[in-house]
């Protein structure tokens, strides 16, 4: 047994001995046979960046569009190939010949992209606009729904392109191109808006959206944009008043009068403020555009860029309206002024929308707002000293004072304007307090009443500044109006052209705000005003003295009745009738071609007058009647006691 295990074991060694080397050998040849297949394999993949140039020299030049995934595929080799050259044989002919494929490839994706851009970016509609505006107001509106500035297979592919651009193509010459045609679009959008509300002006009158019979997709279904508040309130409410009798014929005024506004300058204002709305929610859509398609670190920039061309258009018609009024200041014309009124509160307004908009902007285009509000405010401050300063020095002149006593046109426009600034409350004390006008009007400037900034007022602070300047101007008006008063001989007709003026300035008061505004700062201005109108009607009733003295029973002549009258006393009976008589005529005939356009106070005042007359005329007329003082008694008495009523009842009627 033991030895036929020991030739087992010998047998065993032998076959390993001899076994074991084959395998080392087999392994060997393994080895060697991967190798040869790793290098086989390098070598075809090397080989493959030999045929890149020629496998994609087609689709380059033909160009991505319509393809674009197949073509950034083929970049894609191109570039690795370029690295490999570059990496392993720096001299090769072939580096120079994919790289410039690379470089053909890289314009024709650039070209690609301003391509895209071009053909596809659209001007915003202004029938889009509106709607889009309206939607602020719109209650029925869920959700605000983006504007599609580019179709979505063009805006992925434009994305795509711009992502490569930036990541391979170590490019930014793309941002330009896209700032510059986005620019341009935003520009054109905002002009064909403010061309619209032109057009539309000067066909339908309705500065809106078209009213299309069949109605478009494009057609706005919402609420008509809110017009802002223009000076149209005060011009309504100044025929309300004609119509109650308190517009007079006007006389003459160095003011331009307000009423004659041309309605143009209401679209211009119109279009304006919609044009910054419209700025803003396309400023906005647009930073939601770009952010998809420019780099993150590149956005504010790139933003900053587009926004410019439409930001200054609208910054520059700004100034241009603000220069405008400076001119019409020249001019006295303050109707054109007001324009300024309506544009201001818009834009403080929109001024928080703004500054979120150009958030991350240069610090020269986050100013350019603020530094059109301080050119208007002070252009405002400055329409407003001017006008006080007009209404104070408008000069007496004879030819331009109405002939009858009637409200003179700068009462009514002294009045018109400070309607106009009812609208514009907030807005018109600001621009007091902008100017630092409280020492002007000795208005104490309390620390509680500015905040941190410098021209910030509060509301309590504004309205008591706004107060005390149309206080100011009424003061201007009723010493102009008692200068004005001088230049007619007769007292009488100075009486009634104050009466008239006061009256209508104490009814437009009444009849709209004004009076609450007033009173701010002047508890007892409606009393005063009917102190000065009564006032006046005494003054005026003291033009019949000089009728009613001649019937006083003061100055007649004492007889006994029965007893024969004497020829003196006679005499004197006549003188009181015939007195009587032309003084009677001569006032109604006077007196009938003057005017007192509130029906109310003119017939208060007619009532009162008749009242008087025809008591003591009644009693003269009972006295003497009878006595028998002539042989023609027609010839002295010729009126009765209603025919003096009658009489008196046709005065300021240029009609009887």
């Amino acid at each position: 047994m033991v030895s036929i295990l020991s030739s087992f074991e010998s047998r065993l060694m032998k076959l390993e001995n001899s076994i074991i080397p084959v395998h080392k050998q087999t392994e060997n040849l393994q080895r060697l046979q991967e190798n040869v297949e790793k290098t086989l394999s390098c070598l075809d993949h090397v080989i493959s960046y030999y045929h890149v140039a020629s496998d994609t020299e087609k689709i380059i030049r033909e160009g991505p569009t319509g393809r674009l995934e197949e073509y950034l595929g083929s970049m894609a080799k191109i570039q690795k190939a370029v690295e490999y050259f570059q990496d392993n044989s720096p001299d090769s002919p072939e580096l120079n010949k994919v790289k410039l494929l690379f470089e053909r490839g890289k314009e024709s994706l650039e070209s690609e992209f301003r391509s895209l851009m071009t053909r596809h970016s659209k001007v915003v509609s202004p029938v889009l606009i509106l709607d889009l505006i309206s939607g602020e107001d719109d209650l029925e509106v869920q959700e605000e729904v983006p504007l599609e500035h580019l179709p979505e297979s063009v805006l992925q592919d434009v994305i795509r392109i711009s992502r490569w651009l930036v990541e391979y193509g170590r490019n930014q010459d793309f941002m330009n191109v896209y700032y510059q045609i986005r620019s341009s679009q935003l520009d054109r959008s905002i002009k064909g808006l403010k061309e619209h509300f032109r057009k539309s002006n000067s066909s339908s009158g309705v500065p809106y959206s078209p009213a299309v019979p069949n109605k478009r997709k494009d057609t706005p279904t919402k609420k008509p944009v809110k017009r802002p508040g223009t000076i149209r309130k005060a011009q309504n409410l100044l025929k309300q008043y004609s119509q109650h009798g308190l517009d007079g014929k006007k006389g003459g005024s160095n003011l331009i009068p307000l009423e004659g506004r041309d309605d143009m300058l209401d679209v211009e204002t119109d279009a304006y403020i919609h044009c910054v709305s419209a700025f803003v929610k396309l400023a906005q859509s647009e930073y939601q555009l770009l952010m998809d398609v420019i780099p993150e670190h590149h956005q504010k920039k790139t933003f900053d860029s587009l926004i410019q061309d439409a930001l200054d258009g609208l910054m520059l018609e700004g100034e241009n309206i603000v220069a405008a009024a400076r001119k019409a200041i020249i001019r006295h014309d303050f109707s054109a002024v007001l324009t300024v009124f309506p544009i201001l509160r818009h834009l403080k307004q929109t001024k928080p929308e703004f500054d979120q908009v150009l958030q991350g902007t240069a610090a020269s285009t986050k100013n350019k707002l603020p530094s059109l509000i301080t050119s208007m405010e002070t252009v405002g401050a400055k329409a407003l000293e001017d006008f006080a300063d007009n209404i104070k020095n408008d000069p007496d002149k004879e030819y331009n004072m109405p002939k009858d006593g009637t409200v003179h046109e700068l009462t009514s426009n002294a009045i018109l304007f400070l309607q106009q600034l009812l609208d514009f409350q907030e807005t018109a004390g600001a621009m007091l307090a902008s100017q630092v006008l409280g020492d002007t009007y000795n208005i104490p400037l309390d620390p509680r009443e500015t905040s941190s900034s410098a021209t910030s007022y509060s509301s309590e602070f504004s309205k008591r500044l706004l107060s005390t300047y149309i206080c100011k101007v009424l003061g201007n008006l009723q010493l102009n109006l008692l200068s004005k008063s001088k230049v007619y001989e007769d007292p009488a007709l100075s009486a009634i052209f104050l009466h008239n003026n006061y009256n209508y300035i104490l009814k437009a008061l009444e009849k709209s705000e004004l009076i609450q505004l007033v009173a701010v700062t002047q508890k007892t201005a409606e009393r005063s005003y009917r102190e000065h109108i009564e006032q006046q009607i005494q003054t005026y009733q003291r033009s019949w003295l000089k009728v009613t003295d001649y019937i006083a029973e003061k100055n007649l002549p004492v007889f006994q009745p029965g007893v024969k009258l004497r020829d003196k006393e006679r005499q004197v009976i006549k003188e009181r009738f015939k007195g009587f008589n032309d003084g009677l005529e001569e006032l109604c005939k006077i007196q009938k071609a003057w005017a007192i356009p509130d029906t109310e106070q003119r017939d208060k005042i007619r009532q009162a007058q008749k009242n008087i007359v025809k008591e003591t005329y009644g009693a003269f007329l009972h006295r003497y009647g009878s006595v028998p003082f002539t042989k023609n008694p027609e010839k002295y008495i010729k009126y009765r006691v209603e025919q003096v009523g009658d009489m008196i009842d046709r005065l300021f009627d240029t009609s009887a």
